[in-house]
């Protein structure tokens, strides 16, 4: 039986390469990535993280090494159910949600890595396994970009591999957003696979407003109309805007998830390993859709995420999108024909140019 020894928690403030833009974040130069290494009695190691939008990494670093880092000392690493169980309800007080989920979500794939290493499989496997080869997306944090502007990019990213693509809505008028999509279709045609995230602009009749405007270009998905608080709201709008919806990046829990999906208020439940739980989490959260007869799509941490999905036979689409992240990592995913493939390398595969991360340190 291997046991932690070890963990450590590094937080970085890594800068964009260009200005992002969305409807409710605003413009963002840079984001911050929280890392936490765990190292058993062997001496294997295991690598997770977690990022954010710009607050609240020191936070989440700080729960990683104060809080959760001495209550597993020496537990058996393989043991992650009984690890997260714990932990969940050692800070559910003062947690259940925000930097405390966003630590122990970390902490989770740190442990799913470790146990797949030492098991000398791709976390993919370790998992179950359904099909390495995933459909992807690209999703461009883009609201500032005129439509002509949109069309260019997103030849870059077919010239990249891309076959599916997302882009931002929520501009102050609403034309503005339906001018952007119809340039979309009329560069790209009627079956390239579009999606469209408001970031949570809306009130519930401007995204029902929105939604019905939004119909015409045969939408994937209209995600993030509104913040994820309001089930009953998001189940007015899939049912009176008729298009599909997206959404569950901001959702923390299982449960959360679970009143969501009960309300019938979502098409494709959308969560984040880095914020839901990690892989445990996820792979609860997968299952339930699956249950309810919904596709699961992703958001953030392709180049983890990747293995999840192609261990999850209701999976749709892995949102593909790095802020950066790529340049600090050794061996980035490729996408082939809007698809990318989840490596066979023991673990999920990502290594961090610790070196070069340095330089990034808060």
């Amino acid at each position: 039986m291997a046991t932690i020894s070890h963990i450590q928690a590094d937080h970085y403030i890594i800068p964009l390469p260009q200005v992002l833009e969305d409807s409710m974040h605003g413009a963002m130069e840079n984001f911050e990535v929280i890392t936490a290494r765990v190292t058993d009695s062997d001496g294997a190691e295991g690598m997770g993280y977690t990022y954010t939008c710009g607050v609240n990494g020191g936070a989440i670093a700080d729960i990683l090494t104060r809080e959760m880092a001495p209550r597993v000392a020496g537990r058996d690493a393989d043991l992650i159910e009984a690890i997260w169980k714990d932990l969940w309800w050692a800070t559910h007080y003062g947690g259940r949600g925000g930097p405390t989920v966003m630590a122990l979500s970390a902490l989770d794939m740190a442990l799913w890595d470790l146990k797949a290493k030492r098991a000398g499989l791709p976390l993919w496997r370790l998992l179950g396994g359904y099909d390495a080869r995933v459909p992807c997306y690209m999703g461009g944090v883009d609201l500032h970009l005129s439509p002509e502007e949109l069309v260019e990019q997103t030849h870059r990213n077919f010239e990249a591999g891309h076959r599916h693509i997302k882009i931002k809505c929520g501009r102050d008028a609403l034309r503005e957003d339906v001018a952007r999509m119809a340039a979309m279709r009329e560069a790209f045609g009627p079956d390239m696979p579009l999606m469209t995230d408001a970031n949570m602009k809306f009130t519930v009749d401007g995204a029902i407003r929105a939604a019905r405007a939004f119909r015409e270009f045969d939408l994937t998905w209209f995600e993030e109309p509104i913040p994820p608080d309001d089930p009953a709201g998001h189940a007015r709008i899939l049912s009176e805007g008729g298009i599909p919806l997206a959404t569950g990046e901001n959702l923390r829990t299982l449960w959360e998830f679970k009143t969501l999906i009960d309300s019938k208020g979502v098409s494709y439940p959308e969560p984040d390993v880095t914020g839901c739980g990690g892989v445990t989490g996820f792979m609860k959260i997968a299952a339930l859709a699956e249950a309810h007869h919904l596709p699961v799509t992703s958001h953030g941490a392709h180049d983890v995420t990747v293995h999840l999905l192609a261990a999850a036979p209701n999976r749709s689409y892995l949102e593909m999108h790095s802020f950066g992240l790529n340049d600090y990592i050794e061996t980035p995913l490729t996408v082939v024909e809007g698809h990318v493939t989840a490596p066979e390398t023991p673990g999920h595969g990502v290594a961090f140019d610790w070196e070069k991360l340095e330089t990034c340190r808060a």
